[in-house]
C-alpha cells in the first residue's frame, strides 16, 4: 500500500509541476513551456521528489530549463504545499531525461532506413507492373 501511496503523490507533484509550466506561471525566462515533467520519484519518507524533465529541443534548452526550474523550487514546492494536502512537501530536485530525445531521434533513424526501402521497393513493383502487362497482350 505504502508503493502506491508514492506513486499516487508522484503523479499528482508531476501534474501540478506540468500545470505550473504550461500556464506560464514561473516567471524564469529559461524555462519554456516545451519542457514536460516525464516522471517524479518520490523518497519513502516523503522527503525529497527527483523531477525528471524532458523535451524535444536541444539538451542546452533542455539543461537551461533545469536550472530554471531547480532556481524556482522553492516557488514550485509552495504551490505544490497549497494545492496538495500533504504532511510534509518534499524537497524538489529537477534532473535531465532525455528519453524523449533520443526517441526522437530513434524515429528520425527508422525513417531514414524505411525511405530508400520505400522508394526502391515502389519503383520494382511499376516496373513489374509494366513488364508484366505487355507480356500478356
Amino acid at each position: 500500500m505504502g508503493e502506491y501511496r508514492l506513486e499516487r503523490v508522484g503523479r499528482l507533484i508531476q501534474e501540478k509541476i506540468g500545470a505550473l509550466i504550461v500556464e506560464g506561471r514561473i516567471k524564469d525566462p529559461r524555462v519554456d513551456t516545451f519542457l514536460s515533467v516525464t516522471r517524479v520519484s518520490v523518497s519513502r519518507d516523503f522527503s525529497y521528489a527527483n523531477v525528471y524533465v524532458s523535451s524535444f529541443k536541444t539538451p542546452e534548452g533542455i539543461a537551461k530549463g533545469v536550472a530554471g526550474l531547480q532556481s524556482a523550487a522553492g516557488f514550485i514546492q509552495s504551490q505544490i504545499a497549497k494545492e496538495v494536502r500533504l504532511r510534509q512537501t518534499p524537497r524538489l530536485r529537477f534532473f535531465e531525461d532525455s528519453g524523449m530525445r533520443e526517441g526522437f531521434d530513434l524515429i528520425k533513424k527508422i525513417e531514414g532506413l524505411s525511405r530508400p526501402a520505400e522508394l526502391s521497393g515502389s519503383d520494382d513493383t511499376a516496373n513489374q507492373e509494366s513488364v508484366s502487362g505487355h507480356e500478356g497482350r
